[in-house]
């Protein structure tokens, strides 16, 4: 059996680093579907492919919830993304722009299509980074590394989040099993409680797990 091959792509994890980007986000003048993708994006952390195809009939936004099929998902289960505040807010400011259509971040040459894969790349160059710098993909190493590395939250419920493939079938069964739901939720919100803090201090700030059991 050839092992997979591996691909890292470029991300930010230092939390200053962090926090300049999410400046650099805010301060983007380009499309507001645009804009409103980055601000998602870190929040997220789903797969580029996953956020630009999202659509509104996947959102229960009184019981902020994301449930992305199984068709859209790398691993062909289906995901569920828990909805921070901040999450909730941006996703509904963008009624405004997308909600009489199929999908949150339309296409702007048709209302009929997703937004294109490059958007969100082409939005980070135009920001200043470079491919080597930092990728739409690289949000999912930014949380990754970052929440491991805090040690406040189980792994596990990480890599549900993370909606990564176990290569143990032993372990695959029990991951499958094991959603890790209510300290999901409360990750999230830490999570994007966290990255208000470094965007808005600029500094590095600490991880407090907050009501965990």
């Amino acid at each position: 059996m050839t092992a997979p091959k591996v691909i890292h792509r470029a991300t930010i994890v230092d939390p200053a680093g962090i926090g300049a980007l999410l400046r650099a986000i805010d301060d983007y003048d380009g499309l507001p579907l645009t804009k409103a993708a980055l601000k998602l994006a870190p929040l997220l952390f789903v797969r580029p492919g996953e956020l630009r195809k999202a659509e509104w009939a996947e959102f229960d936004l009184e019981h902020a919830e994301w449930r992305i099929p199984a068709v859209k998902m790398k691993m062909r289960r289906l995901h569920r993304v828990p909805l921070s505040k901040q999450a909730l807010a941006i996703i509904r400011d963008l009624q405004a722009f997308s909600r009489d259509g199929r999908w949150l971040f339309p296409s702007v040459r048709s209302i009929s299509r997703p937004m294109s894969e490059n958007t969100l790349n082409a939005a980070l160059r135009r920001l200043g980074y470079s491919k080597e710098q930092m990728t739409a993909h690289g949000f999912k190493g930014m949380a990754s590394t970052r929440l491991n590395e805090m040690g406040c939250w189980n792994p596990d419920a990480i890599e549900r989040q993370l909606a990564h493939q176990e290569s143990s079938d032993v372990r695959r069964s029990y991951m499958h099993a094991a959603e890790y739901w209510p300290e999901r939720v409360r990750m999230m919100q830490a999570w994007a409680d966290y990255l208000d803090e470094v965007r808005d201090a600029g500094k590095v700030i600490p991880l407090r797990r907050e009501n965990a059991s």
